[in-house]
């Protein structure tokens, strides 16, 4: 008896499912579809950079000493950005002295920071006297053109002339 119940249950389900596959649905041509003319604009921002990628870019004087960080950016209310947070000095946040500096007197450099480094060779006492002469070598990093954001900025300051600027404090 069991065996039957389940065999018409089955057959009736399988019923059902080929009258519901069966039907199609109704359509009207009273109304006509819309038009699928959606326009896309495409822009190209080639030059510009993100706001989002300039927070922490390393800012340097122009002796090429690294002198603290850019922490926000302050724009005016049509979009121009005109002043530059600095962090100066610190270690992971803490300490940091925040200072405003104008935006238009920060330089915006594409390439790496050339480093020079001196190299003393080993010396040899095969018969007293030291042999050798020191090298100095700058190597100069290229940049990919195409970032949304510069390698790093020039501010004619050094580090204690930047923590001897006063404070700058957001207000709430």
């Amino acid at each position: 008896m069991l065996m039957k119940s389940i065999a018409a249950g089955l057959a009736g389900t399988a019923f059902l499912a080929t009258v519901a596959f069966a039907q199609s649905p109704t359509t009207t041509t009273d109304k006509a579809a819309p038009a699928a003319t959606a326009t896309t604009t495409t822009t190209t921002a080639s030059g510009e950079w993100r706001t989002s990628k300039m927070d922490g870019i390393k800012v340097y004087n122009d002796a090429n000493e690294n002198i603290g960080s850019i922490n926000d950016l302050l724009m005016d209310k049509s979009g121009n950005v005109k002043i530059a947070v600095i962090g100066v000095g610190g270690f992971l946040g803490m300490g940091e002295h925040l200072v405003a500096v104008p935006y238009e007197k920060l330089k915006f450099v594409n390439q790496a920071v050339a480093s020079t480094t001196t190299t003393k060779p080993a010396t040899t006492t095969t018969t007293g006297a030291a042999t050798g002469t020191e090298k100095t070598t700058t190597t100069t990093a290229t940049a990919s053109g195409s970032r949304w954001y510069p390698d790093h900025a020039v501010f004619n300051a050094s580090k204690d002339e930047l923590k001897n600027m006063p404070e700058f404090k957001y207000s709430e």
